[in-house]
C-alpha cells in the first residue's frame, strides 16, 4: 500500500483571512505532497535493497523514510485540526482534561503558543496524549520529528515551518499563531483525544 495525499475538508480560501488560500494551495499540494511522494519513493529503495541484500545505505533511507511519513501524518492532522467554523474554546471532555493538566484553558494555550514558537528552525508544537503516563502534554516538535516522547499520540498541531506562514506573515511567526487560534476545529481534537486515549502502551 502506498501513502496517499488526504484531499482537504475545506476550499483553499476557506480559512481566510487567518490563512490565504494561495499558501493552503501550496502548503498542501506542493510541500505535503512532496512528502508523500518522498515516503512512497523511499519504501520502493527500501523494497530494492531488500530484493538484492544491499543495506549499505540503510541508515539513511530509514531516516529518510521517518522524516517523510512523519510530515505526511503531521500534516494530515493538521488539515482536520483547522475549520472555517473554528476557533473558542473546546467543552466536555477534553476540557476537563486540559484543566486537570494544565490548569486551564488560557494557561493551556499561553504553554503551547510559547512552545510553538520558540521551536528553533522548522518544526511544530503540538498537544499530545502520553498514553504509558495517561497525561496530555506540549510538545516541541524539531522538523517532523524529535523531543517527542515515543508513543505520544499528537492531537493538535501547529505548523511553524516557513512555507506554513511566510508569504502572509513573513518573519512574525507570533501573528501566524495567533491566527490559528481561530480556527481550530476542536470537535476533530477531542475526537482524536478519545481515540488515543483507548491505545495501551
Amino acid at each position: 500500500m502506498t501513502y496517499q495525499l488526504p484531499e482537504l475538508p475545506y476550499d483553499y480560501s476557506a480559512l481566510e483571512p487567518h490563512i490565504s488560500g494561495h499558501i493552503i494551495e501550496l502548503h498542501h499540494d506542493k510541500h505535503h505532497n512532496a512528502y508523500v511522494q518522498g515516503a512512497n519513493t523511499t519504501l520502493d529503495k527500501l523494497e530494492a535493497a531488500r530484493g538484492q541484500n544491499e543495506y549499505g545505505g540503510i541508515v539513511g533511507l530509514e531516516k529518510t523514510l521517518a522524516f517523510n511519513v512523519s510530515g505526511h501524518i503531521l500534516h494530515s492532522i493538521y488539515w482536520t485540526n483547522m475549520s472555517p467554523d473554528g476557533g473558542g474554546t473546546p467543552e466536555g471532555e477534553l476540557s476537563l482534561a486540559i484543566s486537570e493538566a494544565f490548569g486551564g484553558f488560557d494557561n493551556f494555550k499561553s504553554q503551547l503558543t510559547q512552545a510553538t514558537a520558540t521551536v528553533q528552525g522548522s518544526g511544530w508544537g503540538a498537544l499530545a496524549w502520553e498514553p504509558l503516563g495517561k497525561r496530555l502534554v506540549i510538545e516541541q516538535i524539531y522538523d517532523h520529528q524529535g523531543n517527542n516522547a515515543q508513543g505520544a499520540i499528537p492531537l493538535l498541531v501547529i505548523d511553524v515551518w516557513e512555507h506554513a506562514f511566510y508569504l502572509q506573515y513573513k518573519n512574525v511567526k507570533a501573528d501566524y499563531i495567533s491566527a490559528f487560534w481561530n480556527l481550530v476545529n476542536w470537535q476533530d481534537v477531542a475526537k482524536r483525544y478519545t481515540q488515543a486515549k483507548s491505545i495501551a502502551i
